[in-house]
């Protein structure tokens, strides 16, 4: 080899380094290996835990299992934490990530995401007795919220004059104030909702109105368009056949909004 084409041959090479190794078609890997890395939560119920037989459970467990069913490959559950479900990702310790992860626009800098696939939201919620389809509809009620929670923060911008807001320290407090008749309302997210409805009160309660609205979404890495097309099929299929309302009445004890 004399010297130019040598120092073709380099330069081509450091060109290669430079872009960065290439990237397999994820969802060709998946499919071709059988086995899909799925990053999900371990201590957020009723959207991950461990069951007293320490296997994971949850609507994410259960999503997770979804999408490897209809994939048709074996699903290999990772535990992750908020801090770390990311970054398991980006260095490809898996696949996807399903961890009642919501959008914004600081993540989507750095990772894609497929449709929504849970409901994740803050509002108030009632017994089927009270009726209450907006804010105006607060006057004259009186509404439990956790101090300082998003939804405390929310509510107090919309809540008329004659609506009354008890505030307690934490989320067991307005728990407790709902099923004692303290508060006819509380103003909470769609996860202690799910919470209250565990303990099978006789005062069940609704979902009155929005305050705020973040679904959760499966994160997946930059430039996979195949394995994202895959992913929405298979969500907008799951919502159509009903599969995915059954997830969220599970565990969420309530059917899927409209929209989703």
């Amino acid at each position: 080899m004399n010297r130019r084409h040598l120092l073709l041959t380099l330069c081509a090479a450091a060109t290669l380094c430079a872009a960065g190794p290439v990237r397999a078609d994820a969802l060709q890997d998946v499919l071709k290996t059988g086995r899909i890395r799925i990053a999900v939560p371990q201590d957020f119920p009723p959207f991950g835990s461990v069951g007293p037989d320490l296997k994971p459970l949850g609507y994410d467990i259960d999503t997770a299992r979804l999408i490897g069913q209809r994939l048709g490959v074996v699903v290999e559950l990772v535990p992750v934490t908020s801090a770390n479900r990311i970054a398991y990702l980006q260095t490809g310790k898996v696949d996807l990530v399903i961890s009642s992860m919501g959008k914004n626009a600081e993540r989507e800098k750095v990772i894609d995401f497929s449709a929504a696939y849970a409901p994740f939201f803050n509002g108030v919620f009632g017994p089927a007795t009270v009726k209450a389809s907006s804010a105006q509809d607060l006057d004259g009620k009186t509404i439990g919220v956790t101090r300082g929670a998003v939804e405390d923060i929310e509510l107090s911008k919309i809540a008329p004059a004659g609506a009354t807001i008890k505030r307690y320290e934490d989320n067991n407090g307005t728990i407790s104030a709902f099923l004692s008749g303290q508060v006819q309302l509380v103003a909470t997210g769609n996860v202690v909702a799910a919470a209250i409805l565990a303990r099978n009160p006789p005062k069940k309660p609704e979902t009155k109105f929005l305050i705020k609205d973040s679904p959760c979404y499966i994160g997946l890495n930059k430039n996979e368009p195949a394995l994202k097309a895959r992913l929405d099929t298979i969500l907008a299929q799951a919502k159509q056949d009903g599969s995915l309302n059954a997830i969220s009445r599970k565990w969420l004890g309530a059917d899927i909004p409209a929209g989703l």
